[in-house]
């Protein structure tokens, strides 16, 4: 297959072959970013299936800690397939990457749930387990996709044309989130809630193994880059891009500045706008998935050519500062947007929060962070106990510090509830002392204009057979949860607005940073020199955003104080970028010096 020319001046217009890289190169990581987020868009579900030993709060954090051990490991796909990328082409090592994490996948949607393995093979951990396991296949095979990606498109791409040429891969990250969307949405429109919750949140994973036979026969069409092979023809390849890449100070320097004045503040930025924005509204405000899903897509979608636009205007007045706009903008304005689409998705609760105090009063020796990957841990403190129900009910609280060995209690308003400890008691012990606490607690936030629903439920006994009445009626009891938003009350256009701004402040940031890291590097290891920095910031910095804002929250009672962390971050990343990133857009690719 020959080797693809482009012109090098800034006028030439896009020729047929620069339209099939592009398209072959945004479609294939599209769909493997559809791979990875369709996780997190239902780990409401997984967290049921696969972590359904812990409490509510508790498995919601463990399901986000599997999740996250995906973007951990991602630094380390960076360093194996960025390696291959330079020693032996960019083109075979995307093939790789983009199977892999299809594969992985697929085997998610097969998975055996917790309950099963428990039932059947007496050990129900054996399921996250390896639900890890796959998700961290799935972090390595992306850890040396994007960087393939990338570094393919802007060494096809003609001299001043790599901003707007990348943008389109840009892209494709906020594409595949619309595509899992998209495809969720279809398959919910056709199924009952209770066939999706029970086996139909599989199907979009078993969608993957269509969506990677297209991939990689996209992909199988493309020729290798101009620029790898010119230098592979030249004798110029690195015989060792890691030790090149990151035992050479001067190339090391760059790597730490990429990551700190450009990276890790983009991670934060666009996890933190677009992903966690959704899981705001279907965790916390309790706005039902379909409704979510559908205010978020037409968000992306018309958000999706902001990519391609700060992408081209890169290419006319710079990387930098538009990058550097973006992370002062969401440090500045992150607080008043998620309050205001709080205000606009669940006014009965912002009223509720802002009119009723609640305190935990406990004894802070008795109160831990909430989570576990595999699923043993118990939680079960009086303090943990209060701080779960409130937590997993969206109720902003504060902590009061009590004498030591006390056992924690509630207050909402003038009303005291007391906690009680989980651990020493059989199952029906455990079962009413579980209701009598809820109960009160419901009540009582019910009474303080909390948005709280009850109705009747039929009581059944240990066998979970309906217990009858003496003239053989069902017999029931109230039950209570936290309503969730009211479809009335949702003001639909105003959150459609918010969360276009969010996903603006992403594409400020985004739109140009694939250019910018390959201008960074030299031909003979820019796969591995680009790939590591940004794996380690979106990895790491972006894909903990989901549950450090949890577990924040879970900890203080505060439903905005998570979002200090990706503020601060994005503040910090504003001044490294700032004072060390250089301006790269008119930078020669083959002459960059190493």
């Amino acid at each position: 297959m020959s080797v693809s020319t482009v012109s090098a001046g800034p006028s030439a217009p896009m020729s047929r072959e620069d339209k099939k890289v592009i398209f072959a190169s945004s479609l294939g990581t599209a769909f493997e970013w559809y791979d990875f987020f369709i996780y997190g868009s239902l780990a409401t579900y997984i967290a049921a299936h696969f972590f359904s030993s812990l409490s509510e709060t508790a498995s919601f954090l463990a399901t986000l800690l599997a999740w996250a051990a995906g973007f951990i490991v991602r630094p380390f796909g960076a360093l194996v397939f960025g390696r291959v990328g330079d020693l032996v082409g960019r083109k075979y090592t995307f093939l790789v990457t983009i199977t892999l994490m299809g594969a992985s996948t697929f085997l998610v949607g097969l998975l055996p749930s917790y309950a099963w393995c428990e039932q059947n093979l007496g050990v129900g951990a054996i399921a996250p387990t390896i639900l890890i396991g796959l998700r961290i296949v799935q972090g390595l095979a992306l850890g040396g996709e994007y960087g393939g990606a990338a570094t393919y498109v802007a060494e096809h791409a003609p001299t001043g044309k790599r901003g707007l040429y990348t943008g389109w891969i840009q892209a494709t990250a906020t594409g595949g989130l619309l595509l899992s969307l998209i495809i969720i949405l279809l398959i919910r429109q056709y199924m009952s809630d209770a066939a999706f919750s029970d086996w139909g949140w599989r199907i979009p994973f078993w969608i993957s193994i269509i969506l990677l036979l297209i991939s990689v026969w996209i992909r199988m069409q493309l020729a290798e880059s101009p620029s790898f092979v010119k230098m592979k023809e030249e004798g110029a390849t690195s015989k060792a891009p890691l030790s090149e890449a990151f035992l050479k100070w001067s190339n090391l320097k760059i790597g730490l500045i990429a990551l700190f004045g450009m990276v890790a503040g983009e991670a934060v930025v666009w996890y933190s706008g677009q992903f966690y924005a959704l899981l705001y509204l279907t965790k916390t405000l309790r706005v039902d998935l379909t409704t979510a899903s559908l205010l978020l897509g037409v968000a992306l979608a018309i958000s999706l050519p902001l990519y391609v636009f700060f992408g081209w205007l890169s290419d006319k007045i710079g990387r930098k500062w538009i990058m550097l706009l973006g992370f002062l903008l969401a440090a500045v304005f992150y607080q008043p947007i998620f309050k205001a689409i709080t205000h606009y998705a669940n006014p009965a609760l912002e009223a509720a929060l802002s009119k009723s105090a609640v305190s935990v009063i406990a004894d802070p020796a008795d109160c831990s962070v909430q989570f576990d990957p595999i699923g043993t841990a118990k939680f079960t403190s009086s303090c943990d106990v209060a701080k779960n129900f409130l937590a997993s009910s969206s109720v902003s609280y504060t902590n009061e510090v009590a004498a030591p060995g006390t056992p924690a209690s509630v207050k909402i308003g003038n009303t005291v509830i007391p906690s009680y400890v989980a651990t020493g008691l059989d199952a029906a012990t455990a079962k009413a002392k579980k209701a009598e606490f809820t109960t009160a607690l419901y009540k009582a936030l019910k009474d303080h204009e909390y948005p709280v629903a009850e109705k009747q439920a039929p009581v059944k006994d240990a066998s979970g057979a309906v217990v009858k009445n003496p003239d053989g009626t069902d017999k029931t009891a109230t039950t209570y949860a936290m309503a969730p938003a009211d479809p009335s009350a949702i003001n639909k256009p105003m959150l459609v607005v918010m969360l276009i701004v969010l996903i603006v402040l992403v594409t400020l940031v985004y739109g140009p940073m694939a250019a910018a890291l390959v201008e960074l590097y030299p031909t003979r290891i820019r796969y591995t020199g680009m790939s590591l920095p940004y794996h380690i910031g979106n990895g790491w910095f972006g894909g903990l955003v989901p549950f450090v804002i949890f577990a924040m929250v879970a900890a203080s009672g505060d439903l905005y104080y998570g979002l200090w962390y990706p503020i601060v971050v994005a503040a910090v990343t504003f001044v490294i970028g700032m004072l060390f990133v250089p301006e790269t857009k008119d930078r020669d690719l083959d002459n960059i010096p190493s």
